[in-house]
């Protein structure tokens, strides 16, 4: 690849039929601790067999032992013979002296390059380690299909993790295909010998030619994640196809590593590889059982071979007590039992034994038609601690240019954070081998991010760490399918017997389905039939755009909406008057995002969706000679009312939605609504530049056939400046707007203009009938008379010459 010397990586990966597998099997067994706890005596056990006779049995051919705690002793001699002396008395003369190796890269940015740049989190070593374990021992069973021998140990297969968690030591073994000493140099080289100057560099050129950057099998990362906890690193492996046994053992803060021959049979395997982690003094915390245990079931659950770890177990059993004999009640009366009364009770005995972590098998693998619903429900609840049901589920393989097998659920709840990216809903694992569950629009778009499940690859490209996904083309494939396969069980939903199941679904997830019609116009088809409205027809039930198709008249050409801010609002709207009478029925979209979504579908199976509230509504009944001939009569009263209202408005234009109000004020046909303007200012970063454009587009539109329109008709043709009539205008302006779901900028002024209006309606009509008190209207002199007051006129003189 990089065209290097023999050390560089291209040689690295050319030397063997298989790189991958053969850095991968670098496998998992690792030295032991000859006693797994301070606390446990060790049975001393002294095998019949010859000393030629390698040391080291499977668990399921141990000899029988009728004690469990003897049993778990003895396996600790049998299997743990694997083990690395820390001290340099120790080390046998007769023991070959090592090979050293410096280091071509620093190890500083080796380390640096691990830490910072490969891994976001160190207890993925355990998953990487097993990981390898795992492909040494399916390479092992794919040789052996031709090579029968390399079983001939009849070790069984498998991966055993053992800890020492007071001397902070993690030992990890499998009996796969093991390494030779050339392969050995060769898989745990290739970073050091290829430089980290060289890595860098190949990582760069691969970005920039477009590739992806699967480097896990060519540059060994996978083994050097030990150093991430750990301080040394050993490795004894043993070969098939040689009669040989090698140490490698590397330090984290060393610029060199070291190789030699393993000629202690106390400490050689008969096949596989055994890696030992001492670890660091922070990160002692993962040498207990528990750690590991925890570790195993988060990553490597659904490994095809099993995983024992070595743990603590009890069991109960009962032991005899002693209790004191009774006084006598009398003197001088012999005891007639001199027996000590014998009493038991329940103790627990506790021992180390090997216990098979995971022990549940991926039910993905299995065929869909023997995995019953309730199997998929439990595995459901287990996998995503929930407690309810799914409301369905998916389980599908795909094969072509992408394989890859799925179980894909729909939640019966919402979560919060729904629209987070980021929930940690799909599980993705490449080879059974959980890889992450952090993505960020990578599987799965945003408005599909609650559904959940798990996706397991064995051809996925991942970068160097195997954590981050790359956006290649393999990934926009699998993309594409998972959502496809999400639509289509939502869908199976929608489509079941049991309505109540999709009310729940659409309750929870319905905004979201929306949000995609905004987003993903790709996929316009497959959203679509799952949204639901209500509609003229159906005010308490929602219905579907295939449910409104169907039952559109035949003359009905287009799917008519009208977006309000409540269901009472959009019934009451005027624009539904003439669609009433031709019996159109007509979409309540009182959402928020209604508006936006069907703005986004804009047809539905051939037919455009069309707002009723916006100008130039087609009705299909246009009568050009009617229309004509009212536009001749009216047109001088349409130009009078623009006159006044001015700016206000766009036009004036004679409507044909109206049956019964006076006017209507509609929007442009490409301005917004009253209910997107209402949605507009509620934005708190809106733009108001915009927002008085849109506004501009307002049409009034008035009805010639209503008595006030006529009665202003014939005021402007006789005395167009009447200040009644043009206060008549504002007013009906004012009422349309409200009515046609505005909001007008001076309510105050509105109401100040229907005061005015009443007072001149009213005018003294119960003037004349009022009763104005003074008093009691039962004492004589205050009584009211209804009549008019009539006083008698006295001359003065007449009245003088009387006298």
């Amino acid at each position: 690849m990089l065209g290097a010397s023999r050390r560089s990586f291209s040689a690295a990966v050319s030397s063997s039929s298989s790189a991958r597998h053969r850095i991968l099997a670098l496998s998992v067994l690792s030295p032991h601790t000859s006693r797994p706890s301070t606390n446990e005596p060790v049975l001393k056990y002294e095998p019949k067999y010859p000393s030629s006779f390698p040391r080291w049995f499977s668990m399921l051919s141990a000899p029988k032992v009728t004690s469990l705690r003897h049993r778990s002793n003895l396996y600790s001699i049998l299997f743990i013979k694997c083990r690395e002396s820390t001290t340099a008395a120790a080390v046998d003369s007769s023991v070959p002296p090592s090979e050293k190796y410096e280091y071509q890269a620093e190890v500083s940015r080796l380390m640096d390059l691990i830490v910072n740049s490969l891994y976001s989190n160190k207890e993925v070593f355990l998953r990487e380690l097993i990981s390898n374990a795992s492909d040494a021992l399916d390479k092992l069973r794919y040789l052996s299909v031709t090579e029968p021998g390399l079983l001939k140990d009849a070790v069984d297969l498998d991966i055993r993790i053992q800890t020492d968690k007071d001397n902070g030591i993690i030992t990890l073994t499998d009996t796969g295909i093991g390494m030779t000493r050339q392969e050995l140099v060769e898989c745990l080289g290739t970073i050091a010998q290829s430089g980290t100057a060289k890595f860098f560099k190949a990582l760069k050129d691969s970005k920039e030619a477009g590739a992806d950057s699967n480097l896990i099998g060519q540059f060994g990362v996978g083994f050097y994640s030990a150093f991430l906890v750990a301080d040394k690193v050993v490795v004894l492996t043993k070969s098939p196809k040689s009669e040989k046994h090698y140490v490698w053992e590397g330090e984290a803060n060393a610029n060199s590593y070291t190789l030699r021959e393993e000629t202690n049979r106390d400490k050689i395997i008969p096949r596989g590889t055994c890696v030992t982690l001492y670890l660091k003094h922070d990160e002692k915390g993962f040498a207990h059982p528990e750690r590991i245990e925890k570790l195993i079931k988060n990553y490597s659950q659904f490994v095809s071979f099993p995983i024992y770890a070595w743990q603590e177990k009890g069991f109960t059993k009962e032991v005899e007590v002693d209790e004191e004999p009774t006084e006598a009640k009398k003197e001088g009366e012999e005891e007639s039992n001199s027996e000590r009364k014998k009493k038991t009770k329940k103790v627990v005995e506790k021992y180390w034994d090997w216990e098979l972590i995971n022990e549940t098998q991926p039910i993905w693998l299995r065929n869909p038609k023997d995995v019953t619903t309730e199997e998929y429900n439990e595995f459901y609840k287990k996998t995503f601690n929930e407690y309810l049901d799914p409301l369905a589920s998916s389980h599908f393989t795909t094969e072509g240019e992408v394989e890859f097998r799925s179980i894909l659920f729909v939640p019966p709840l919402k979560k919060e954070d729904m629209l987070n990216t980021k929930t940690k809903n799909i599980r993705l694992y490449v080879k059974r081998v959980f890889i992450s569950d952090d993505f960020d629009g990578e599987l799965f778009p945003r408005y599909l991010s609650f559904v959940k499940g798990v996706v397991d690859s064995n051809d996925l490209p991942l970068n160097v760490s195997r954590e981050i996904l790359q956006e290649s083309r393999i990934v926009r494939i699998m993309k594409k399918r998972l959502v496809r396969k999400a639509f289509d069980m939502i869908l199976g939903i929608s489509l079941s017997e049991n309505r109540e199941d999709y009310e729940k679904f659409w309750d929870n997830f319905g905004k979201l389905l929306k949000l995609g019609c905004i987003e993903d116009h790709p996929n316009h088809k497959r959203i679509a039939p799952l949204l639901r409205f209500f509609s003229s027809q159906s005010e308490d039930e929602l219905i579907s755009l295939d449910e409104y198709v169907e039952n559109m008249k035949s003359e009905q050409k287009d799917i008519y909406f009208i977006a309000a801010d409540s269901l009472t609002s959009a019934k009451n709207t005027p624009f539904l008057e003439k669609l009433i009478q031709k019996d159109y029925e007509v979409l309540f979209l009182v959402d928020p995002m209604d508006e936006l979504a069907i703005q986004n579908l804009k047809s539905y199976k051939e037919k455009n969706f069309v707002d009723i509230s916006k100008e130039d509504l087609d009705l299909g009944d246009k009568d050009e000679e009617k229309e004509k001939q009212i536009k001749q009569e009216y047109g001088e009263t349409c130009d009078w009312i623009k006159r006044r209202l001015g700016d206000k408005i766009a036009s004036v234009q004679i409507s044909n939605r109206l049956s019964s109000s006076p006017c209507v004020l509609v929007s442009g046909k490409f301005g917004w609504s009253a209910n997107m303007e209402r949605l507009m200012k509620a934005q708190t970063l809106g733009d108001t530049s915009s927002l008085e454009f849109m506004r501009a587009r307002r049409v009034f539109e008035i009805n010639p056939e209503h008595p006030i329109i006529r009665n202003l008709s014939v005021t402007c043709k006789s005395c167009p400046d009447d200040l009644d009539a043009l206060r008549a205008i504002d007013l009906l302006y004012e009422a349309a707007l409200i009515s046609s779901g505005f909001t007008p900028d001076n309510p105050a002024e509105l109401g100040g203009k229907i005061y005015e209006m009443m007072e001149m309606a009213l005018g003294n009509k119960w003037a004349e009938t009022a009763e104005p008190q003074f008093g009691s209207s039962s004492h004589p002199v205050l009584q009211q008379s209804h009549q008019p007051l009539q006083a008698e006129i006295v001359h003065p003189v007449a009245a003088a010459s009387q006298k």
